[in-house]
């Protein structure tokens, strides 16, 4: 689960930054969101440090997933 999230998160960077892509980057960054709150479950029954470290994490990819959604519709001519 762990590299599933961090390969979503690699993907996000080059639809959002590289390809610009931004509806398709917003998808993605809420698959991602699923993937780390997926992560962070499972991270927590093993270890409860484990998971609670996973939460600053969540909460970055929240405040990324609305930029990202507030750019794409302001921006549509630049990211599609």
């Amino acid at each position: 689960m762990f590299i599933a999230q961090l390969a979503a998160n690699a993907l996000w960077s080059w639809l959002f930054f590289v390809w610009h892509l931004g509806g398709l980057a917003f998808g993605e960054v809420l698959l991602l969101w699923a993937l780390i709150l997926a992560t962070t479950v499972l991270f927590w029954r093993i270890s409860t440090v484990a998971g609670a470290l996973l939460l600053p994490y969540i909460a970055w990819v929240t405040f990324a997933s609305a930029l990202n959604f507030a750019l794409w519709r302001l921006n549509p001519g630049l990211l599609g």
